[in-house]
């Protein structure tokens, strides 16, 4: 019995000692199984930046559409009229709280009319061609502007036709053109008036147009006094005018450059004090030295009244018309 009991303790540890061991299945994922037969799937970094970037362009060009091209959704709309009462809506007492005067200096600014560069090189270049005038014929210059204060002056000029040589005349008779052209030129900018040239070409237009009517000016004149066999007395009011149309040259010459530099405010006061010197000049000059030799000759005041409109008033008339200004 014994030795029966003994086979079975054997038999027993045997069949403990060659047996396999067992495995325990791991749990199962009931959301991620993985395959190992296949190679997984994974996205790279720049193709998941390729996929936010279309994503983004989607979500904006959706915005947009729904903004611009798709009738705006209702609450978009009353968002925008809240800001826009928001910001604007007078929310004070019956207006009573608005000062009648404010004390801040921040206002509306106004457009500034700017002028034009090639107006200060011509003034600049025209300053330097008087002081060259200056230069070379001192002594002419010097009579032209005591002409306008002396009355010796005005009759040796009168009497003396050597008292403004050639050269003289010819220089400050160009000085008069270029000057009184740009003046004109800048009161025609200044009224805003248009013509079918504009800049410098208006310039040298109107000063060239100025110098050729005031040199058949003259030579009218002398045909007149060749007709009428007053040589005399046409030479010397030919002498009186040149010495009133220089005088006016040298008020043209600061007047066009006060309107080049000052502001478009003070111009109304700058053409005032232009005509003033223009009407005293015509007045003390002119006038006063024209009597005293018309006074020496005998004729019909109805010959100096044609005379006046046809050479004095009507050409100045017919210029302002043309020129609008």
């Amino acid at each position: 019995m014994r030795f029966v009991l003994c086979l079975l303790f054997i038999a027993m540890c045997c069949n403990a000692a060659f047996a396999e061991p067992q495995v325990t299945p791991a749990p199962v994922n009931n959301y991620q199984v993985t395959d190992t037969t296949t190679h997984p799937t994974q996205i790279s970094l720049l193709d998941s930046v390729v996929l936010a970037t279309k994503a983004r362009e989607k979500f904006i060009a959706d915005s947009i559409s729904m903004q611009y091209i798709k009738y705006p959704d209702s609450a978009l709309s009353k968002q925008f009229i809240a800001h826009t009462l928001k910001e604007n809506l007078y929310a004070g007492a019956n207006f009573l709280d608005i000062p009648f005067k404010t004390k801040s200096i921040l206002k509306d600014g106004h457009n500034r009319k700017t002028r034009d560069q090639w107006i200060i090189f011509t003034i600049i270049g025209l300053l330097i061609y008087t002081a060259l005038l200056n230069i070379t014929l001192n002594k002419d210059i010097k009579n032209v502007l005591q002409s306008f204060y002396s009355k010796r002056a005005v009759s040796q000029a009168g009497k003396d036709e050597s008292y403004i040589n050639f050269w003289a005349f010819i220089g400050l008779f160009l000085l008069f053109g270029f000057t009184f052209g740009l003046f004109l030129c800048q009161l025609a900018t200044y009224n805003n008036a248009y013509y079918s040239i504009s800049g410098v070409r208006l310039f040298v237009s109107l000063s060239f147009i100025i110098i050729a009517l005031f040199a058949v000016k003259f030579l009218a004149l002398k045909i007149i006094g060749f007709i009428f066999d007053i040589n005399k007395l046409v030479s010397e009011y030919i002498s009186i005018l040149c010495l009133t149309y220089f005088n006016i040259a040298f008020v043209f010459l600061p007047v066009a450059l006060c309107f080049s530099l000052l502001d478009a405010k003070f111009i109304p006061y700058l053409l005032a004090i232009a005509l003033l010197l223009i009407v005293l000049i015509l007045i003390w000059l002119y006038l006063r030295s024209s009597v005293n030799i018309i006074s020496n000759f005998r004729f019909h005041k109805f010959y100096l009244f044609i005379y006046l409109c046809a050479l004095e008033i009507c050409p100045i008339l017919i210029l302002i018309k043309a020129l609008n200004i």
